[in-house]
């Protein structure tokens, strides 16, 4: 049962809006490599805007993916696409609905 999920908003410095979609884009095997997390998305909120949001099964999911490969690869690029750290919000997450369409 998934009960634990974080929110990252990360905001693009001008002219990277490309490399951070990129970089999402490229994340998404990075995650599909952690078998902690299930669910991940990686969203565009607006023109300069990106996030990710992503879900576990337990906090130490959770934690574990805080300190894996993709927030590695986050972390070490932060400075050069993001024009202030990112926002990590830590969500508990009451119901959801999984099905594919």
């Amino acid at each position: 049962m998934i009960t634990h999920a974080l929110f990252v908003r990360l905001e693009a410095k001008p002219g990277k809006e490309q490399a951070v979609a990129d970089f999402l884009i490229a994340g998404l095997e990075l995650t599909n490599r952690e078998a902690t997390t299930p669910i991940w998305f990686a969203l565009k909120l607006s023109p300069t805007t990106f996030g990710i949001f992503d879900a576990f099964a337990n906090d130490e999911d959770r934690q574990a993916h805080l300190h894996g490969s993709m927030a590695d690869a986050l972390m070490a690029r932060a400075g050069e696409l993001l024009a202030s750290p990112p926002s990590i919000e830590p969500i508990e997450v009451l119901a959801m609905k999984n099905q594919l369409a």
